[in-house]
């Protein structure tokens, strides 16, 4: 493949900055950079040189030869001071002797072609670089050394060898034996789910470290949501007055309950108002609502029910789930506490004293299917989810066939289906457009 090059550290100045090259001419690259290379994996004092013969920078050279480097090429890391214009210059020499600037995520998306790494693994770099608490990060680090993709890898074993005997079941189709009933593929298609569902509820709560969920505060003027934005984020982040309409705009706080990343949105006050720069706020809060993954609708309790409450409810999309927050109980004297009221789950508390908090942190967690401590959960996204999904569902196409008609081929068919549903997640079955998709999303350097 041509040799690339990009800078691996972060954008902006720093102490130390990196410069990696991979390929087959990065060796001779880096030797008229640098004069010579240094023993496999040693570090080397070294100047950089431009063709001039000019010190470019003065810093660390390193060489990692194939295959074992990250990328399974030729690499080579020139570590020197972190000023954009340096590290820019060595780039720059690097393309006149014949390399070309890496896109995003190359240096990984080698790493996957050169069977360094499965597809799993290589977002699981992007995920654990772009990590936003500890639980996240050690999640991101299992994928990375594979628990996700062993677990896949595992079913995908069991799913092919039962897809062999059912194949080869269907070539004694006229003997007197059943070898489908006698084998009792039932069962094993069975166990195959119980083991599905399993990955999948770790792969969601992967999901969730990874993406985290997005919560809007809802409700009429002066219901006390910036207070209970405040509350959420743990400082005044939104003005509180007794006057209603103080919020105008989306106020946005990222927050972590027990490691689960939480975007809030304080929003504008929903009413009618002939206000201008009132109405776009509530346009806006309209906008926010529908992109919302849980609405919080925000009620002043001391006014108790009444239509324009009523009017909210009924404006809010349903197919978004929705917890009502009857606010202000410092004022009414209600106990705190999480009911049930037709059908709907509501939650008593006072935002302006953070009675209830307690109780409001641990129903979003538990809303969501988010349990904090455990350890056994691996970063996942939602085209994992996705794929594991289509696996179930054919799996169980495959079993309602076996059982409702005895059709062997039909079975086969959704089970070869179910392989390549999950064979998707570690790049087993592929194609270039998802890969595209993929690696498009990392950082250059990476």
């Amino acid at each position: 493949m041509e040799t690339i090059v990009a800078i691996a550290t972060a954008p902006g100045r720093g102490g130390v900055g990196v410069v990696r090259l991979s390929g087959d001419t990065s060796t001779d690259i880096a030797t008229k950079i640098c004069g010579k290379l240094p023993p496999a994996r040693y570090a080397q004092f070294s100047h950089f040189r431009d063709e001039a013969g000019e010190i470019i920078d003065s810093g660390i050279i390193l060489y990692f030869p194939d295959p074992a480097s990250f990328t399974g090429e030729d690499v080579i890391e020139l570590q020197g001071h972190g000023s954009p214009i340096v590290l820019d210059r060595l780039c720059q020499r690097a393309i006149s002797l014949g390399a070309r600037m890496a896109r995003p995520g190359e240096f990984s998306e080698r790493a996957f072609l050169n069977n360094k790494m499965d597809l799993a693994q290589a977002e699981a770099v992007a995920d654990l670089i772009d990590s936003s608490t500890e639980q996240a990060a050690r999640s991101a680090m299992r994928s990375l050394q594979g628990v996700f993709s062993d677990r896949i890898d595992s079913l995908l074993q069991k799913l092919t060898e039962l897809r062999m005997f059912v194949e080869a079941s269907i070539d004694f189709s006229d003997e007197e034996i059943d070898f489908l009933a006698e084998a009792a593929v039932d069962k094993q298609l069975q166990a195959l789910l119980v083991v599905l569902d399993g990955i999948q509820a770790s792969a969601q709560q992967g999901r969730l470290l990874r993406d985290g969920i997005s919560i809007v505060l809802a409700g009429q003027p002066n219901a006390g949501k910036s207070s209970l934005h405040n509350q959420l984020a743990g400082h005044d982040a939104a003005i509180v007055t007794d006057i209603a309409g103080t919020t105008r705009d989306v106020l946005r706080e990222q927050i972590h309950l027990g490691g689960l990343p939480l975007r809030i949105s304080d929003t504008a006050g929903l009413h009618d108002s002939p206000d201008e720069v009132e109405a776009e706020g509530i346009r806006r809060t309209q906008s926010e609502i529908a992109q919302a993954d849980h609405i919080l609708m925000v009620m002043d309790d001391s006014k108790g029910n009444n239509a324009e409450d009523a009017a909210i409810l009924a404006s809010l999309p349903t197919h978004i789930p929705l917890t009502l927050i009857r606010n202000k109980a410092d004022k009414t004297g209600h106990k705190v506490e999480l009911v049930t009221e037709n059908g709907q789950q509501v939650i008593y508390m006072s935002a302006k004293t953070g009675e209830g908090m307690d109780l409001l942190e641990s129903y979003l967690c538990e809303s969501v299917g988010y349990h904090p401590h455990d350890e056994g959960v691996f970063i996942a996204r939602r085209r994992h989810l996705d794929a594991i999904a289509r696996a179930r569902i054919a799996i169980e196409a495959g079993y309602d066939c076996l059982t409702g008609m005895g059709a062997g081929e039909l079975l086969a068919e959704e089970l070869r289906q179910a392989q390549q549903a999950l064979g998707e997640i570690t790049g087993t079955f592929t194609n270039e457009d998802l890969l595209d998709k993929i690696f498009s999303s990392f950082c250059i350097g990476k």
